[in-house]
């Protein structure tokens, strides 16, 4: 749901004003594309637009003509990022074929209202979606916003692809017809929390933000936790240092598919704020702590204490297992800013469950001959 932000925000603007728009949504791809499936572009008449279909090469002709194809309603598109001769891709092309489902408001509203309400709730949500016959562009919801009348026949696909987390194609019989039903699963919004009001902390939330990420700030210094440091974040609270760990769960709720990076440079509030995050039954899936493994070993012993356990190296270790210390990749990193690009690059990997392996290893094709 990374890029779902400006999307919503027009739409937001659009359903305030009254006015028509076509949903653009990728449901397939043959070949290399620059956009996967899921991924959207929202357009108004009066030209604007929000989102992306492609590298940039598809979003003019796609706005072009999206609104004389869908006068009857729903239908699906299939745009090449190849020329019409067939040898050369135009513009900034992947030579892949994206097919795209495109509806007006009317079929297109109910889903931007559950998108949105999964947004803001970060939430998961799973969409199936009916691609062909007089029931295109039919859809039931899981997760987050159920449909006021689910239909029975596309809500336990939906239901499915929620439980197994990823999105499915299947085919099914509706109203005597084969059709396709592409269900869409999407993770819910990423949430990182930065237990830090330094100045360090500055890029690491601008940065989060751009990615579309839900952004909280938490520091036990007040004059430091103030929203006119922090504009981007959505919540900056001021944190009870001496009442941690136990007064943890009233002012702060990291939840387990969220990141939190512990940062603030006082050994006792990171050493209070490592205690409460790993107190939790359920703690982030990625927790980082800035600064050489060896200050945080000694963390680590003053939270056993905190928590009443034995400082013991065993437990040490079984904790600093949990832990990504230091935080982040290695990219040489000094500078705040690409130290905040090495720990939200890590976080990226581990909460989306990625190698981190350069692509040119992972998306490698064999070599073939180039026409000259």
């Amino acid at each position: 749901m990374t890029d779902l932000e400006p999307i919503l925000a027009l739409w937001r603007a659009l359903a305030a004003e009254g006015k028509e728009y076509v949903l653009a949504t990728i449901v397939d791809v043959d070949g290399p594309s620059y956009r996967k499936p899921g991924a959207c572009m929202l357009m108004a008449e009066d030209g604007r637009r929000a989102g992306t279909v492609s590298g940039g090469c598809l979003e003019a002709e796609v706005a072009k003509r999206a609104w004389w194809l869908t006068e009857q309603g729903p239908t699906l598109q299939s745009y090449s990022t190849v020329a019409d001769d067939g040898e050369m891709p135009y513009g900034s092309g992947c030579g892949g074929v994206v097919h795209l489902l495109l509806e007006r408001r009317a079929t297109a509203e109910p889903l931007l209202a559950a998108l949105d309400a999964a947004f803001e709730n970060r939430r998961a949500l799973a969409v199936a979606t009916v691609l062909d016959g007089p029931r295109i562009a039919t859809r039931a919801l899981a997760g987050a916003l159920q449909t006021s009348s689910p239909d029975p026949l596309l809500l336990p696909m939906a239901e499915e692809a929620l439980d197994l987390r990823r999105s499915i194609t299947e085919n099914a019989t509706i109203d005597g017809a084969e059709a396709r039903v592409w269900v869409a699963y999407l993770p819910a919004r990423t949430g990182l929390w930065v237990f830090s009001a330094g100045d360090d902390a500055k890029p690491l939330v601008r940065m989060a933000r751009e990615l579309g990420w839900w952004v909280a700030v938490a520091d036990g210094r007040s004059h430091l936790a103030t929203t006119s440091r922090f504009p981007a974040a959505h919540s900056v609270r001021v944190l009870p240092i001496a009442e941690l760990p136990g007064a943890f769960a009233a002012h702060c709720a990291p939840w387990p598919h969220d990141a939190a990076i512990v940062m603030t440079h006082s050994f006792e509030q990171d050493a209070r704020i490592l205690a409460a995050l790993l107190a939790m039954d359920a703690p982030p899936a990625y927790i980082g702590v800035l600064g050489p493994q060896r200050r945080t070993r000694e963390l680590l012993a003053e939270v056993a204490k905190l928590l009443g356990e034995a400082a013991t190296a065993e437990q040490v270790e079984r904790w600093l297992d949990l832990l990504f210390a230091p935080t982040g990749l290695d990219l040489a990193a000094e500078a705040p800013a690409t130290v905040a690009l090495s720990i939200l690059a890590e976080a990226q990997k581990v909460l989306r469950d990625a190698s981190a392996e350069p692509l040119r290893k992972v998306r490698a094709v064999p070599a073939v001959a180039l026409r000259i």
